[in-house]
């Protein structure tokens, strides 16, 4: 018998935590994006606080102790977790997110196997020979806004991996169909209905794949992802039903070309901080991947990850019932002051003796990917960004003009409004 099976003698955590004022805070959250949690939280001088949003009650934590909490394996559930126009953007429903239980298990087992370390290799090593086309083009362009030119390089690069045939023209296409995904994701309106209906369209082409696959029309390699995927035996026993499998082949593509976010943050911190040039630019592999990490704790992607209780439980003295819409504070733990000294600093050398606990640092979520809902593609995330780090450190020169660098916190997801610039790239120490 479990802790939780007797009788709770605490209070219920959505009475008992700090409350914020007002009646509902949705339009606070959407004026204040991925600020409007860390700034209550410090209002209120606790990392637990009680909200309401969309009318409906939230428990948001933030911290180690919360990501222990939020990430053990059958605690929660993500279904109903998150708006539906957002989830439908981010996993899409009958996705891996949206399952518990066995059916995860066998699911995220199947997805996990695609990412181990030579699946990893080859994609990057695909991205960077995408990213090797465009470097020699680019000196005879006028100007390159490397958020564009990145999600293209990756959206070619993952389709190679995954064995999706498409051409140059295709390619280029759906990057341009992924990126309003993202884009949709984190809004309400007209951003978010252009989201939905790209992806509706997706679906369908994804769909069709796994159809060939299955009719034998089209014979990808068979470790291959697309093969995989559309292969796959559920918990049950019985293959993916085709739109499940399209949703799932859709999921490895997207969070990649996601990943140009990422990438234009790394060439924003180095122009932000020149000094750290020298030592990528060395091909000094450890700094490099110390910066990365930096990157991707410092700048804003993901805000907070929402789940609801599958069962009651005690946490901190307070009792979370079952039911219980709890929002985690992705953002602000990457930023607490009590896990990382001078947070709002910029410092890639804080990871040299860094050692994880799988709580403290969570840009993809805590815990273990393989039994948790920690994203699968986290390992990949930061080798795509070291090796395009690396490219552009070593490789090529450019400037950088005059340009609106800022990034809105409001704003979600997050980019340098300008999508960064660069004009007159050449081969290095070829002067300007």
């Amino acid at each position: 018998m479990s802790n939780t099976d007797f009788p709770h003698h605490h209070a219920d955590a959505l009475d008992a935590a700090p409350h914020t004022p007002g009646v509902d805070n949705t339009f606070a959250f959407l004026a204040e994006g991925y600020d409007f949690m860390p700034r209550r939280h410090a209002a209120l001088g606790s990392d637990t606080f009680a909200t309401r949003l969309m009318l409906r009650r939230a428990l948001c934590v933030r911290g180690e102790d919360a990501a222990r909490m939020f990430y053990q394996p059958g605690r929660f559930t993500r279904r109903h977790a998150l708006p539906a126009t957002t989830m439908a953007l981010l996993q899409d429903f009958g996705s891996v997110m949206a399952l518990d239980g066995d059916a995860h298990r066998k699911r995220k087992a199947m997805l996990m196997s695609l990412f181990g370390p030579l699946e990893r290799q080859r994609l990057v090593g695909l991205a960077a020979a995408e990213w090797r086309t465009q470097f020699a083009r680019w000196p005879s362009e006028a100007r390159v806004v490397v958020h564009e030119a990145a999600q293209e390089v990756l959206c070619r690069a993952v389709c190679r991996w995954a064995g999706i045939p498409v051409s140059a023209g295709e390619a280029a296409q759906r990057a341009r169909e992924f990126a309003r995904m993202i884009d949709g994701a984190g809004s309400a309106g007209p951003r978010n209905w252009r989201g939905l209906l790209v992806r509706t369209r997706t679906e369908q082409w994804a769909r069709a794949l796994v159809d060939a696959v299955r009719a034998g029309q089209v014979q990808p390699a068979f470790d291959s992802p697309l093969n995989v995927v559309a292969r796959h035996r559920d918990a049950d026993g019985e293959l993916m039903n085709r739109k499940q499998a399209g949703v799932e082949l859709i999921n490895l593509l997207r969070p990649t070309v996601a990943v140009a976010r990422y990438v234009v943050f790394a060439l924003l911190a180095l122009h932000e901080h020149p000094h750290c040039r020298a030592r990528i630019a060395a091909g000094d592999d450890d700094y490099a991947t110390w910066f990365v990490q930096e990157v991707r704790r410092f700048y804003p992607f993901v805000p907070a990850m929402g789940g609801r209780a599958l069962h009651g439980f005690d946490w901190h003295g307070l009792h979370v019932k079952k039911g219980t819409w709890v929002l985690f504070d992705l953002y602000g733990t990457n930023r607490h002051p009590a896990l990382w000294g001078d947070p709002d600093v910029f410092r890639p050398e804080r990871f040299e003796r860094w050692q994880s606990s799988g709580f403290d640092y969570v840009p993809h979520g805590g815990g273990d990917p393989y039994s948790g809902h920690r994203c699968p593609g986290e390992a990949v995330t930061g080798d795509l960004v070291r090796s395009a780090l690396q490219l552009f450190s070593e490789e090529i020169a450019y400037d950088v003009p005059p340009q609106d660098l800022t990034v809105s916190l409001r704003r979600i997801p997050a980019l340098p409004a300008s999508g960064f610039v660069i004009t007159n790239v050449r081969a290095p120490g070829s002067g300007t």
